[in-house]
């Protein structure tokens, strides 16, 4: 394959000794991803990169752009998939390392005054790279919190149009938005006229969190249900009151059994044990 006129220096080099620094190239990259990328994936990926970095060296006007949409692509996908920076990273930097092994093996002294040019234009695409890869890793990240989230506030029915909120660890604001969503969406599913809301996991409760529950309560009466907070352990309680934190009316119970047993006597229902003997 023979080279354009506008072919620079580099990008003849590139063309010339393509197939021992790629293969370099796929030799490192392969190193760092072992077990979690096939070797053919890598070559497959490495092989279409390679022709952009050689094409937009030669003066190609979209390969530019080509080459920095497929690196992103690949950098998105290697953070879904939990790779580190550093593992991505290489994908890009190791060419320079390839290229300047094979430049050391030919004593090619013309080869050497081009590295300067090309180590800028590889590290510009590896900072490119490295900022689509923080992008899209915190977007994983914010993903997976609001999946938490979701998981961490489910909606139970304990009874016949009661249902239960049980709640674990810390309650701040936006956990509370998804708590208060959560419920509503279960009211207008259900048609419960009662819920418990159960602290009994909370670790603890400030002013905030208080204030975040009485919300929820709040939010809930609206849509004509009743609620129930229940686990109100000696501890909370007596943080309540040296807080000075006023609940109003809404009805507060030491355990999800109470609770449960208030608004089954507010339903005119009754639990009845069976008889001994």
């Amino acid at each position: 394959m023979t080279g354009g006129a506008d072919d620079t220096p580099i990008a003849e080099l590139l063309r010339s000794w393509r197939e021992p620094v790629l293969g370099r190239w796929i030799e490192l990259v392969g190193e760092t991803v072992r077990g979690r990328l096939s070797e053919a994936e890598v070559r497959t990926e490495l092989t279409e990169l390679y022709g952009l970095v050689e094409r937009a060296l030669a003066g190609d006007a979209t390969a530019g752009g080509e080459l920095r949409a497929a690196l992103a692509e690949i950098s998105r996908a290697r953070a879904r998939y939990g790779f580190s920076p550093t593992e991505t990273a290489i994908g890009v930097f190791a060419l320079k390392q390839s290229l300047y092994e094979q430049i050391r093996t030919t004593r090619d002294q013309r080869a050497y005054s081009e590295l300067i040019d090309f180590s800028s234009f590889v590290d510009e695409l590896g900072l490119a790279t490295f900022e689509t890869y923080a992008a899209a890793r915190e977007q994983v990240i914010a993903d997976q919190t609001e999946q938490l989230l979701e998981l961490s506030t489910p909606v139970v029915r304990l009874w016949d149009r009661v249902l239960g909120v049980p709640l674990v660890g810390t309650l701040d604001s936006a956990r509370t938005q998804t708590v208060m969503e959560t419920l509503l969406q279960a009211l207008v599913d259900t048609g419960a006229r009662y819920a418990v809301i159960d602290i009994t996991g909370v670790s603890a409760v400030d002013t905030e969190v208080a204030q975040h529950l009485m919300k929820t309560v709040m939010a809930a009466r609206l849509m004509g249900t009743h609620c129930v907070v229940s686990g109100v352990r000696p501890q909370i309680a007596q943080t309540i009151v040296a807080l000075g934190i006023e609940f109003g009316d809404i009805v507060t119970k030491a355990t999800l059994a109470d609770a449960l047993a208030y608004v089954l006597e507010r339903s005119g229902l009754r639990v009845v044990g069976e008889p001994e003997g």
